[in-house]
């Protein structure tokens, strides 16, 4: 008898990719084989992102193509979009099954048919309305596999910060982690497939034990005493959660790698206080300075939201030169997108579209710029290169532990490999090249 076919597809943030792919291990457990997402298959499962109307969007593309592949097959859905817009979603006709956040992880339950009722309508999402905060008392550890060289390894959910533009507290409900103990388990496992590196995935990690007494900072000196991995990776983490303590950590630390992720949103003041942010400029630039001091090679990369209700021309300048002012490596760009429910979808002062254009390719602009210095600053440096998979016109990459993207031929052999070398050559771009003597 042949196998079922299940095929997932995956938006939005590294927690959802990591969550997909221990779903995928369920499900490989019980006998289904892994199919990917533009072939034919038994059962298709689209994990979905709210972050902003473009993700929503992409999630719906991903719904009605499963259900023009396969329309006989099942299809579920599952994540922050059918957390919030569930009813939406109930409405496309060839959609089976619809799951919140809490219940995401009951999905292979439901497709064995093991609850009496596989019905949408007997797992509906808990937030739906704008109004109202997902249940958040469990947690479910996770972590992505399948990549051969990183994995994404779930430590944290949930939020409690509220920001006036965020609508994924709602959707993911409060703070909550693993303990210390449980999280070094999952790494080990996670460590266990092979993989060279993990990255530290969660909706704010920085709140990593704020249930339970522990810390953030005491499971980073666990991870770094028992050398859990090669390498360790911290995603982002909020400005006023990165203390010293975690800095001077990854500082001294063999494993904890010198890159660090930083949400900054806006360089106005004003803007950060109509956000809801709870830090203001002068803290984020000690955060930055103090990463400079310590580790003057480290990648600093920085999430900024621009086109925000308020933002007028003087507020985005504040912002522009603020962030001209840093010694950071590059920035994230958002274009600020409205969410129904949320107090900043509420709020006067809209920017036009076309404004809202224009300001982020000005910020697309002067991140370019702070890429190229970064390369050029690490000219001369000695790294070790951990070589990914994926490979294009002959040429592999990987990265150093500051983040540096370096490229190579192609060499099977070279593939989650970690390589030393200083960083001399680059191409007609500027991009680093690793060639072996």
């Amino acid at each position: 008898m042949a196998k079922k076919r299940i095929a997932f597809h995956t938006l939005g943030c590294k927690l959802n990719f990591s969550e997909t792919s221990t779903l995928a291990r369920q499900f490989k457990d019980l006998g289904y084989e892994i199919a990917d997402f533009e072939s034919e298959a038994d059962v298709y499962v689209i994990h979905t992102c709210t972050v902003t109307q473009v993700a929503e969007k992409k999630s719906r593309a991903a719904i009605y193509q499963a259900i023009r592949r396969n329309p006989y097959a099942r299809v579920a859905v599952i994540g922050c979009y059918s957390e919030l817009r569930a009813e939406n979603i109930r409405k496309i006709q060839g959609v089976d099954v619809v799951l919140g956040n809490p219940n995401k992880f009951d999905l292979p339950a439901i497709i064995e048919g093991k609850y009496n009722n596989t019905h949408s309508e007997a797992y509906q999402p808990c937030h739906e309305t704008g109004e109202g905060i997902a249940p958040s008392e469990q947690f479910h550890p996770a972590f992505s596999s399948g990549d051969r060289t990183r994995s994404f390894l779930k430590i944290q959910d949930g939020c409690d910060h509220f920001c006036t533009y965020c609508a994924i507290p709602y959707a993911r409900g409060r703070s909550r982690s693993a303990t210390i103990d449980q999280a070094l388990e999952t790494a080990r496992m996670a460590a266990s497939t092979g993989v060279k590196e993990i990255v530290l995935t969660g909706v704010n990690i920085g709140d990593f034990g704020k249930r339970s007494g522990e810390r953030f900072i005491d499971f980073l000196r666990r991870a770094d005493e028992e050398k859990v991995i090669a390498r360790l990776r911290i995603s982002s983490i909020e400005p006023e959660l990165l203390t010293d303590e975690i800095v001077e950590c990854v500082a001294h630390s063999e494993i904890l790698m010198p890159h660090f992720h930083i949400p900054l949103q806006s360089g106005s003041d004003t803007i950060l206080r109509l956000m809801r942010r709870k830090y203001n400029t002068e803290l984020f630039a000690s955060r930055v300075y103090k990463i400079k001091e310590l580790m003057p090679h480290a990648c600093i990369a920085v999430d900024v939201i621009t086109g925000f209700p308020g933002e007028t021309d003087a507020l985005f300048e504040e912002t522009y030169h603020f962030l001209e002012s840093l010694p950071i490596s590059y920035m994230h760009i958002f274009t600020y997108s409205d969410r129904p429910g949320t107090i900043a979808s509420k709020m006067p002062g809209k920017i036009d579209p076309k404004m809202k254009r224009d300001r982020s390719k000005l910020l697309h602009e002067l991140s370019e710029k702070k890429l190229s210095n970064f390369y050029r600053s690490s000219q001369g440096l000695t790294v070790n290169i951990l070589f990914e998979s994926d490979h294009e016109n002959g040429m592999m990459g990987g990265f150093t532990e500051n983040y540096i993207r370096v490229k190579t031929p192609f060499n099977p052999h070279l593939i989650n490999t970690l390589v030393k070398t200083t960083l001399n050559i680059t191409d007609d771009k500027g991009h680093y090249l690793y060639i072996p003597e």
